[in-house]
């Protein structure tokens, strides 16, 4: 896919209409389609930077950093590609460019995650190791996974 707008804001710099829709496309993947009922709108929206990927004005792609001032760790999370764009290899983008971000807004700290386990393999391809067992959260299957800051 040609054509992609990188968009990286803090959630007060968002527009209204840019932070719904974002949930919205949150809300349909995580709550919707993977049929899970969990609180997916929270405190740390409040404080996160947010990372879309657009293209014709349509989101393509999106994740959610979180930082917390004093962690060894930033993480990143609620990574989607909304279904009509899947397999055109915008995960592997938006990941891409969520890292890139990260090692500007926090050069010294590492990133941490927790993925679900089915992409252990995806977020391995970028140097993440598994640093937990599996683990059920929200009823899927999910396993934490670090990136030094020096690996990436």
């Amino acid at each position: 896919m040609d054509n992609i707008q990188i968009i990286v804001k803090k959630t007060d710099e968002l527009s209204p209409k840019e932070l719904l829709n974002i949930f919205e496309e949150r809300v349909r993947v995580f709550v919707v389609e993977q049929n899970c009922a969990y609180q997916e709108v929270d405190i740390k929206d409040y404080s996160a930077t947010h990372v879309i990927l657009k293209s014709d004005g349509k989101l393509v792609a999106y994740a959610r950093i979180v930082s917390s001032d004093n962690a060894q760790y930033v993480s990143f999370g609620r990574v989607l590609v909304p279904k009509k764009y899947r397999n055109l290899h915008l995960g592997r983008k938006l990941i891409e460019t969520t890292l890139a971000a990260i090692k500007r807004l926090y050069p010294d700290k590492g990133v941490k995650i927790a993925g679900q386990e089915y992409l252990k393999d995806f977020y391995s391809s970028f140097g993440f190791k598994p640093v937990s067992e599996v683990y059920l959260e929200d009823g899927l299957p999910h396993i934490d996974m670090i990136l030094e800051n020096d690996n990436f």
